[in-house]
């Protein structure tokens, strides 16, 4: 345990031996000290809820936990959105499938529960431009962190500026880039550009370490897979290593 820590807990009163207390403020600064931040913050309110519907203790003590729970929770998936660069806006539950029945909405769903992540596979979202594939991916990898996994989303620009940056890097060392180590990674909009040789080969150990690792990939695309060695440098070996992963 930590100093500042442990003096924290000396001063509520909860070591060397915690003393029984019905001092409202000091049991705010117990749950401060447990780091039970909401807690602490609406004891007013539970307290004076708890009198007004007659709750029994249990009932207090289940209420006042559930909600540090629920607003943990929304905290945590609040900063994975923040950290994974997904953009804000898109989800499965606005995703408008009457406008392109050739998407199935079952399909979808089952793909929002996750599973396919646990089972670290990966996913193709193949078409023309406007059918809606960067929508249902930032909708699915939104589903994603709701359920607990780790996503990094990246435009394929974006993604080959920084493997750019980390061509260099010791490859023990480059296992712990966001791109690497995420359970599920967004390359939205691949095949909008053609990629030089040292791009495609950067591109190939991406994929090539997350699939080895059992991690997840989506990617999102206008090209159909046949075309796929003209965005790669014309490299049919490549392109076909990427198609089997």
């Amino acid at each position: 345990m930590k100093i500042a820590q442990t003096r924290k807990l000396h001063s509520a009163g909860i070591l060397p031996k915690p003393l029984a207390t019905q001092d409202v403020g000091q049991l705010r600064e117990r749950l401060e000290a447990l780091r039970l931040m909401f807690a602490a913050e609406t004891l007013d309110d539970m307290l004076s809820q708890s009198v007004r519907e007659d709750w029994n203790a249990s009932q207090f003590l289940d209420a006042l936990l559930r909600l540090e729970l629920e607003r943990q929770e929304e905290r945590r998936v609040a900063q994975a959105i923040r950290i994974s660069h997904l953009p804000t806006g898109p989800t499965i539950s606005n995703f408008d499938f009457a406008f392109q029945p050739s998407v199935s909405r079952s399909q979808i769903e089952t793909l929002a529960t996750g599973q396919w992540i646990r089972d670290g596979q990966g996913l193709l979202l193949q078409g023309p431009p406007g059918v809606g594939k960067t929508h249902l991916a930032i909708g699915l990898a939104m589903r994603a962190i709701e359920t607990g996994f780790s996503v990094s989303f990246y435009r394929l620009d974006e993604l080959m500026h920084q493997l750019k940056k980390d061509a260099g890097i010791d490859p023990m060392r480059l296992k712990y880039r966001k791109y690497m180590a995420v359970n599920l990674v967004v390359i939205d909009e691949f095949g909008y550009q053609q990629l030089n040789r040292e791009e495609s080969n950067l591109f190939f150990r991406v994929v090539n370490y997350r699939y080895a690792k059992g991690s997840s990939t989506a990617i999102t695309t206008n090209k159909g897979i046949a075309s796929w060695p003209t965005v790669l440098a014309d490299d049919e070996v490549l392109a076909g290593a990427i198609r089997v992963l």
